[in-house]
């Protein structure tokens, strides 16, 4: 009895020591299989269902300037602005896909003529020509001056072996952030802010500011220049334009390297003392 009961203890002991024990293990094993695979799980759900962000500020913004878009697009009337017959050399032309031999040509070309290209930067504005708004508030319009800038560009370049002159012209808008932006909206969308009804010209740089965060847009229609080798479209109220001047592609804004944090002058002067460029204020 006492071995019956011994065995028996042995065995109730190992009975009830065994589940114990295989418990624990378990235990311990499922730490170290949720360790192991949790984050791989966690990952694979991710991959399956990412995470919304919802970013508040952006989308409380982008509600807001649609409703003032409406609210502009409701309450003003654009229209276009008459040319008086002194300003009609300043209408609109088409901007060019390519550049465009030129084979007549009046009169002839002096043997001792510069190579090179010739610009001229200027007001061409987009649409049709310049703007004006009727509202409630009143009449608003652009001055003569406004309008996006176009660079109008006559390349000279001679035969070496005839000595015939090759003449060809091309021209292109100024991609400044403005002009991209109405381009992409694909209508007039700044309100006129330079003449006009006072309360007119009021709402307008109001609207204006609250929606694209400026007040007029970048004309960049003024001067072209260059500098250190590179060559720049300018006007009075933002940074200039970088130009390509073989192709007049806009390559980007120059605020010399982040240091320039305001307009610059349309009229810099190069000093033929040293020959560093001046930026004089007109």
């Amino acid at each position: 009895m006492a071995a019956t009961y011994c065995m028996t203890f042995q065995v109730n002991c190992s009975i009830e020591r065994k589940p114990y024990s295989l418990s624990h293990k378990f235990d311990d094993f499922k730490t170290l299989f949720s360790s192991v695979f949790k984050p791989v799980l966690r990952d694979q759900v991710q991959q399956v269902r990412p995470p919304m962000h919802v970013d508040v500020s952006r989308t409380i913004k982008k509600a807001s300037v649609k409703i003032l878009d409406a609210f502009v697009d409701s309450v003003f009337e654009f229209a276009d602005q008459p040319l008086l017959p002194s300003q009609n050399n300043f209408s609109p032309v088409e901007e060019l896909k390519e550049a465009v031999l030129i084979t007549d040509i009046e009169g002839k070309i002096p043997n001792n003529f510069r190579e090179g290209v010739y610009i001229r930067n200027g007001p061409n504005p987009l649409f049709g020509g310049l703007k004006v708004t009727k509202s409630v508030f009143g009449r608003s319009s652009h001055a003569w001056v406004e309008g996006e800038g176009m660079l109008h560009a006559v390349y000279f370049s001679k035969d070496s072996d005839h000595g015939n002159w090759k003449v060809v012209y091309n021209n292109s808008h100024v991609q400044t952030e403005t002009f991209k932006l109405e381009k992409q909206r694909n209508k007039p969308s700044f309100l006129p802010a330079l003449e006009g009804d006072s309360l007119a010209i009021l709402s307008a740089y109001l609207l204006n500011l609250l929606r694209f965060g400026m007040v007029n847009k970048y004309i960049s229609n003024t001067n072209i220049f260059k500098h250190s080798g590179k060559y720049y479209s300018v006007a009075e109220n933002a940074v200039p334009q970088e130009i390509d001047i073989c192709t007049l592609k806009t390559l980007g804004n120059w605020d010399v390297n982040g240091a320039w944090k305001r307009p610059f002058t349309s009229h810099p002067k190069l000093m033929e003392i040293d020959w560093f460029m001046k930026w004089i204020r007109d």
